[in-house]
């Protein structure tokens, strides 16, 4: 049985798409296979790879406007488990050409529907906003994962997240669930970081992750050498997070 988890958060710059690669990579370093979809036109998680993503012929754009078939578009192995449905800028232009297209909400999961029982994680990196991407993200997903950057504000905008998924359980994928909040770039040294998460834990009714992912330098170098924390610096402590983060969703899908 395969698991989707879309990797959500209307914020920008909470870790969502480090999140995603790094997860990603770390289950398949656990033996997984494991797809990560881009639907984010920025396509950070395509470049986080190192896949040039302006030279691409087929990405989640063309899938979605029905240009070609999923199997088309699904970058093999780009590291030893892990394959890639990339995206580039060209999905900013999707919303538009959606509009008055009939179940447009269920086009990205009708196409992963044909391979997910090749993968035993599919991983989708969201964009930072509530859009007709989001909605087909989650109504693809089994779960919902919240990363929150441990900041004073860390709680806005939760509310309306939380409330969009349960609209769309309610009236598009009742299975769908939320997986859990998984705190990002924690700094031990501040005060503010441990206050975040002790208010979050009291006024969250959500599952908290035990794994914190802690504020790391060779975490935020990775991207830019196209290859994900566990390669770049295996030892690190990002890399190690995100092990333990691994780890903690494969218990809970064992369970």
């Amino acid at each position: 049985m395969s698991r989707t988890i879309a990797i959500a958060n209307q914020k920008g710059g909470v870790g969502k798409t480090t999140t995603s690669i790094n997860l990603s990579a770390a289950l398949a370093a656990e033996g997984k296979k494991v797809l990560l979809v881009d639907t984010d036109p920025q396509g950070n998680a395509t470049s986080g790879y190192g896949i040039n993503k302006n030279e691409l012929e087929n990405t989640i754009y063309e899938l979605i406007l029905g240009e070609c078939s999923i199997q088309d578009c699904i970058l093999k192995e780009v590291i030893p488990g892990v394959s890639i449905l990339p995206s580039n800028v060209n999905l900013a232009a999707a919303e538009i050409e959606l509009i008055g297209v009939d179940q447009k909400e269920f086009i990205l999961k009708n196409e992963i529907d044909y391979i997910k029982d090749s993968f035993d994680y599919i991983i989708i990196d969201c964009p930072p906003s509530l859009s007709m991407l989001t909605v087909n993200a989650m109504t693809t997903a089994d779960t919902v994962l919240v990363p929150i950057q441990c900041e004073y504000y860390a709680l806005e905008g939760l509310s309306q997240l939380i409330h969009t998924v349960n609209l769309v359980k309610e009236r598009l994928n009742p299975d769908l669930d939320m997986e859990g909040v998984v705190f990002t770039m924690f700094d031990s040294r501040t005060n503010l970081s441990n206050q975040v998460v002790e208010n979050v834990k009291v006024n969250l009714q959500q599952t908290v992750y035990n794994t914190i992912i802690p504020r790391n330098i060779r975490l935020a170098e990775a991207p830019s050498y196209g290859i994900p924390i566990q390669i770049y610096d295996p030892k690190s402590a990002g890399a190690e997070a995100y092990r333990q983060l691994a780890e903690e969703v494969i218990r809970r899908k064992d369970r």
